[in-house]
């Protein structure tokens, strides 16, 4: 039997101290977010009470995040993106802070606005660490540290939310918002102590000059390179639907089980152990990355598939399961085509790839959710009726990419 001092990711952690700093960094940041968010729709809910201004403040997280990301894979392509990373924590930790001046209703506003700040940050924040690790990690190590800070973000995101909940409770939202500046304060003490490779020769800073030319130049670059641009689309791909499906757990919990938010919890704790064990099983059998893009099309339609099962029962228990298997092969999906890109994209236009693939991402979740939202607030399908029904669509999805995007994968790479 493997010792534990033999597994390898402890060994990862343990041998590698830039992408251990960096992994630290994203746990205390995600705990932090976790707990800031249920903290600001308290605070919503405290001084409105309106549903409108609740659902208002996640457009504005989406919507923030997909318009300037475009300008944010530039960045941290021009820049330096441990700086980048130091700035943006810096900044996420000011708007969060100045939440606590929201004192009364007719300060509202603030939140709405410094969120947005929050989200530009983010924008940079994230493509510019995606882009790192393949520059402080093995081609060996890659992989695992993936599927490690997958894993990180699943057991924060299933346990985030309920202990930021317990702790609004108990401290109230102030307490809240300085615990996540704090997280963001942490964050930057680790990344500051890492040492990230930048090296930009003077043709690549020439080519980097003009911002508009730069965007431009990672747009026709991604567009014209298959190999980088088919696992771009995979999450987009998959969000077309599951974004719609995983916002109607909320539904589900409160409507067909009529457990409110525990039942939810149950749910997305589900849904964070899945995405949480795919990536581990998806390395496990799945060795040959060349494959990686048809199973691609597998996990979208194996996602649906359980999701479909989902609108068939009404136990708790068998939801679990379902909800848990979906997003085994969501996680899957999610590390793999991260993996592909860090790995057939140059260092040049990484940042800029990452933040097309996020743009992506977002607006697809962004345009699954309201569609959803809208069918069932006018009455035009029932509740089960949108989970079959689209569930029945990410499994097309997945049938059309095995006879297309796979197709072509095969015929260029082999």
């Amino acid at each position: 039997m493997q010792s534990f001092s033999e597994n390898p990711y402890y060994r990862l952690v343990r041998t590698n101290a830039n992408f251990r700093r960096v992994w630290f960094s994203q746990i205390v940041s995600n705990l932090g977010d976790w707990f800031g968010v249920l903290a600001v729709y308290a605070l919503i809910i405290e001084f409105s009470a309106s549903e409108l201004l609740l659902g208002l403040i996640i457009v504005i997280k989406m919507m923030s995040f997909a318009v300037f990301s475009p300008f944010a894979g530039y960045i941290a392509d021009r820049f330096d993106r441990r700086m980048l990373m130091i700035v943006c924590d810096f900044g996420r930790g000011f708007a969060v802070l100045s939440f606590l001046f929201v004192r009364e209703p007719e300060m509202l506003w603030l939140i709405y606005v410094m969120t947005a700040v929050q989200m530009m940050f983010a924008a940079v924040f994230e493509p510019a660490k995606q882009s790192s690790i393949p520059n402080i990690t093995s081609p060996e190590e890659l992989v695992r540290a993936n599927i490690l800070s997958n894993m990180s973000w699943s057991i924060i995101f299933t346990s985030g939310m309920g202990l930021g909940g317990l702790a609004t409770a108990a401290f109230g939202t102030d307490a809240v918002f300085v615990m996540n500046g704090v997280g963001y304060i942490l964050s930057t003490i680790f990344i500051f102590r890492a040492t990230i490779p930048h090296v930009r020769d003077a043709e690549t800073l020439e080519t980097l000059k003009n911002p508009v030319k730069g965007i431009m130049d990672g747009y026709r670059y991604l567009w014209r390179t298959g190999p980088v641009y088919r696992p771009a689309m995979a999450k987009g791909a998959m969000t077309v639907f599951m974004g719609g499906l995983v916002y109607m757990l909320i539904l589900i919990s409160d409507q067909v089980l009529l457990m409110g938010s525990a039942g939810l919890g149950l749910l997305y704790a589900a849904r964070g152990a899945g995405t949480a064990v795919g990536p581990v099983l998806h390395r496990k059998f799945m060795l040959n990355d060349r494959r990686w893009v048809a199973g691609m099309g597998a996990m979208m339609m194996t996602a649906g598939f359980f999701y479909f099962g989902v609108g068939l029962t009404t136990s708790l228990w068998m939801m679990m399961g379902l909800v848990f298997l979906s997003h085994v092969a969501s996680g899957a999906n999610w590390v793999s085509s991260t993996v592909l890109l860090q790995q057939r994209t140059p260092d040049t236009y990484r940042g800029r790839v990452f933040s097309s693939e996020f743009l992506l991402f977002t607006v697809s979740q962004s345009l699954s959710t309201l569609a959803v939202s809208l069918l069932l607030e006018f009455g035009i399908i029932t509740l089960q009726t949108a989970i079959l029904t689209f569930s029945t669509g990410l499994m097309l999805t997945g049938t059309l990419w095995l006879f297309t995007v796979a197709k072509r994968e095969k015929a260029e790479m082999g």
